[in-house]
C-alpha cells in the first residue's frame, strides 16, 4: 500500500521511481510505496515526502543509488529506491490533510 502526497488534479507531473532518475538530477519525493517499516527506515535517513534530493551516483548491476539530501549523502539499495516515487518537474500539489495525519502517526 502506497501513500501519495498529491491531492489529485492540477499540474503536470512526471512521476518516476528514484532508481530510474538520471545522475546529477534533482527530484522531489512525492510518494513512498511500502509499509510502515519502509517509511520509518527512510525517516531515520532524513527522507520525507516533499523533500528535494539529488541523485549523485548509481552503481552498476542493480547496486545502490547514492543520493544527496539535506547536505548529506546516503546510499539506498535499489529495492528501497524503487519504492520512492519522485517528481522530476518539481510540480507538487498542495499536500492533503491525509498526508499530515499519516506523518503524525495516525
Amino acid at each position: 500500500m502506497g501513500y501519495d502526497a498529491r491531492s489529485g488534479g492540477g499540474g503536470r507531473c512526471s512521476m518516476m521511481t528514484l532508481d530510474t532518475v538520471g545522475i546529477q538530477r534533482e527530484a522531489r519525493v512525492i510518494m513512498i510505496d511500502g509499509g510502515q517499516k519502509v517509511r520509518s527506515y527512510l525517516n531515520t535517513l532524513g527522507i520525507h515526502i516533499g523533500d528535494w534530493l539529488t541523485v549523485v551516483q548509481r552503481a552498476p548491476f542493480r547496486g545502490p543509488v547514492l543520493i544527496e539530501i539535506h547536505g548529506t549523502r546516503v546510499a539506498l539499495g535499489r529495492g528501497v529506491a524503487s519504492k520512492i516515487q519522485v517528481d522530476m518537474d518539481g510540480v507538487l500539489e498542495k499536500l492533503s490533510g491525509q498526508m499530515e495525519a499519516v506523518e503524525a502517526g495516525h
